[in-house]
């Protein structure tokens, strides 16, 4: 099989990543989880399930059927809770498979039924009206057969103080009195910052374990999991008067050392970053000058003038700096980071 080397590097912390997990379960006494959906928010799934696997978890949180068999083989397949739900030509498969389907509507929970029943975790909506069965929705006898191990819910606001919060802790609170499961659940990475009232029996914190910041009180203790690389791919010496990249937005106004780095808007660096974005090589921090392009970024390397063709620069790609300069969510930061970078667990 022809191998070659990648111009861009995904370089992951393990420590980080099962230090802001365990950081998040020690906020409480609830057991912990993780949301490891859309390929380990980008990280790469099997290595974050098996490195937390490892530190102690042993609830894992999907989206699709196909993300929960990308790491059936990693741990045991109850461990796996797939939160989109079934449909009627999945249940065949998912029976196979043994990963617990998340039901999240009054026909999913019949369809489940239907087919035998057994262990399932119930989404209930509380307020966030997306997935989830409503008030409106439960009828007499509808969970009746039921084995519900996990009855969930989903806050839409952990990240402000808004009363929101509360209506939702107190319409969960209702749901539990008239459904039994044998567990509860309702935090996310910022809920467990609202407190032990909102965390039950288990936390489903995403965001956090892979450093992003939701919450003031999570900043000092959440660490940096992501750290960027990018290769050299050509340095050249302009002269003042002369313009970098497309459509010509920059202008050196001295004899400026250029690097053209293997980086662009197709690997998640959004065009938000001309003229902001910043590299750093020896320690030394560099400006990204000129418009961002699809596979390529270039950089004023005036400062560091033994940088050449082949040498590596980090890319500064602070999470949430990095969301507020491009006017999207941290989550948005993560999960956009290309397949072409080499994920480098470290």
């Amino acid at each position: 099989m022809v191998e070659f080397s990648s111009p861009l590097r995904l370089h992951l912390n393990r420590d980080a990543l099962v230090g802001n997990w365990r950081f998040l379960k020690s906020q409480g006494n609830a057991a912990c989880g993780a949301a490891v959906k859309a390929n380990g928010y980008g990280l790469g799934a099997r290595e974050v399930v098996t490195h937390l696997r490892d530190a102690g978890c042993r609830d894992f949180f999907v989206a699709h059927w196909g993300e929960a068999l990308e790491i059936a083989n990693l741990v045991p397949p109850e461990w796996i809770a797939v939160l989109n739900g079934i449909d009627a030509a999945d249940i065949a498969a998912v029976r196979e498979l043994g990963a617990i389907p998340v039901l999240n509507t009054p026909k999913q929970v019949a369809l489940w039924k239907e087919s035998g029943g057994e262990k399932c975790h119930v989404m209930v909506d509380t307020g966030i009206n997306r997935l989830g069965i409503g008030p409106g929705q439960i009828s007499d006898g509808l969970f009746s057969g039921l084995d519900i191990d996990i009855l969930m819910s989903h806050l839409a606001s952990a990240d402000e103080d808004g009363s929101q919060n509360a209506k939702q802790l107190e319409q969960f609170r209702r749901r539990i009195t008239s459904t039994r499961a044998n567990r509860y659940s309702l935090a996310n990475s910022a809920g467990v910052f609202l407190g032990t009232d909102y965390h039950f029996d288990l936390v489903r914190p995403g965001l956090g374990i892979y450093g992003g910041v939701s919450r003031p009180d999570m900043a000092k203790q959440i660490q940096p999991v992501v750290c960027l690389k990018s290769r050299i791919l050509q340095t050249r010496i302009l002269n003042a008067g002369d313009s970098v990249g497309y459509n010509a937005t920059y202008i050196c106004q001295a004899p400026t050392k250029v690097a053209t780095l293997s980086i662009g808007y197709a690997d998640g660096y959004l065009r938000q970053w001309a003229g902001h974005g910043t590299v750093i090589a020896h320690d030394v921090v560099l400006p990204v000058i000129g418009r961002i392009s699809m596979d390529l970024v270039t950089a004023d390397i005036t400062q560091a003038p033994d940088l050449a063709e082949g040498d590596w620069v980090d890319i500064v790609y602070d999470l949430k700096l990095s969301a507020e300069r491009a006017g999207l969510s941290q989550y948005e930061m993560l999960t956009n980071l290309g397949s072409r970078f080499q994920r480098v667990w470290d």
